[in-house]
């Protein structure tokens, strides 16, 4: 079975980085599994992306970061009859027009496509307006898209409700965001704060829009201690006006910006609490790191799997999206490792690539199965219609 999963570039993103994980997973395990990017610029070529031969056009032209989406389907379709995959693997939201334009370009030579839902379908957080089309959209992805897998189990009714398919076009695979020898890296605390500093309080994130970590300095500004420190380790457009922000708001002594960062996973042990206050997620995959390195998590309830995730608050705090008041309250009130740590031990160990890969696999040959079967049946229909057909 050859697996063909397209991405943009190496830049770094929660649904890039564990499509690549995947893929180099996928090819350990005997799976031919190639890989086509975009472009191949990107902080994870030299991170995750090591060691991975790919497929990428091979003109270019200026600028196209800006408009890389069209970009792939200008090219992809091409690399597609190429490659002449069994199955395409779609690795998140951001790549379901690809793959409907797939759809539209190369009609009944397109493999069947797999795509994972990587965010929240809901988006509470937008218009009505923007609702409405968004709801459209995803019915569309309904017609054209033939499976899709969820990162928890409550993303089922999500996505039959939102995208309009049936259940049996909808699996289940626990995001596989960590390893196990992740995790027990992750397990030993790295504490060597003097005694009497403040709590450590720390986030991983694209600095963009839909991370609203605007809402997360203004509420570590009304809820910390003058002790505290935040760590924000990620890049992204809005940089230069949360640096800004954390200026104005006092914070630029104790709230520190830095940058992108290989593995900053591997630092979680070294922080009292994780913080995220997106807008809108699918099930992060930062959330899951601070379950293996065991510390406190305080998150907005952004998407239908957050209480799963954290186990209706046993595991972490859970705040309203948008709720600054409560952010800050819950920074407050938080207390170093007090979590229990088996039962966020046991919680990570669901969302590892040794099962996850393997549990893409067996739905892929399920899907690749049903759609040769459905290909034989419409192939035979004729004939059985004309046998039907009464003798004049």
């Amino acid at each position: 079975m050859r697996v063909l999963t397209f991405l943009h570039s190496f830049e770094p993103g929660g649904v890039e980085r564990i499509a690549l994980r995947l893929v180099h997973r996928w090819r350990e395990s005997g799976i031919d599994a190639p890989l086509f990017l975009g472009r191949t610029d990107g902080a994870m070529a030299e991170d995750v992306g090591a060691g991975l031969d790919f497929v990428s056009p091979r003109r270019r032209w200026p600028g196209i970061a800006h408009w890389e989406t069209i970009w792939m389907v200008a090219t992809l379709p091409r690399a597609v009859r190429t490659i002449r995959p069994d199955i395409l693997f779609c690795a998140g939201n951001t790549y379901a027009f690809v793959a409907v334009m797939l759809k539209l370009v190369l009609g009944r030579d397109c493999p069947p496509i797999i795509a994972k839902i990587s965010n929240n379908l809901d988006r509470a957080d937008a218009s009505w307006f923007y609702r409405v089309f968004y709801r459209i959209w995803l019915r569309i992805q309904g017609l054209a898209i033939d499976h899709f897998v969820g990162m928890e189990k409550p993303m089922r009714a999500e996505i039959v409700q939102c995208v309009g398919v049936s259940p049996s076009r909808v699996a289940i695979i626990p995001d596989p965001a960590l390893s196990e020898a992740q995790i027990l890296s992750l397990r030993a605390p790295v504490d060597d704060r003097p005694r009497g500093s403040g709590r450590r309080f720390v986030t991983i994130a694209r600095l963009a829009p839909q991370k609203n970590l605007a809402l997360m300095l203004r509420g570590f500004a009304r809820g910390s201690a003058p002790e505290d420190t935040l760590t924000l380790f990620g890049d992204g457009p809005e940089r230069a006006s949360l640096e800004a922000l954390a200026a104005s708001l006092g914070l630029a002594g104790r709230v520190d910006f830095r940058g992108y960062v290989a593995n900053p996973a591997g630092l979680l042990g070294g922080y009292d609490t994780l913080l995220l206050s997106s807008h809108y997620e699918g099930v992060p995959a930062v959330i899951l790191e601070g379950l293996a390195a065991n510390i406190g998590i305080v998150a907005t309830d952004c998407s239908r799997s957050m209480a799963a995730l954290l186990q209706q608050g046993a595991l972490g705090t859970l705040v309203p999206v948008g709720d600054e008041a409560g952010f800050a309250a819950a920074i407050a009130a938080a207390r170093p490792r007090l979590q229990d740590a088996r039962r966020t031990l046991h919680q990570a160990r669901r969302f590892t690539i040794e099962h996850g890969a393997d549990h893409y696999i067996r739905v892929m040959r399920t899907v690749l199965r049903r759609h040769a079967e459905a290909r034989a049946a419409a192939s035979a229909a004729p004939l059985v219609t004309e046998q039907a057909l009464p003798t004049l």
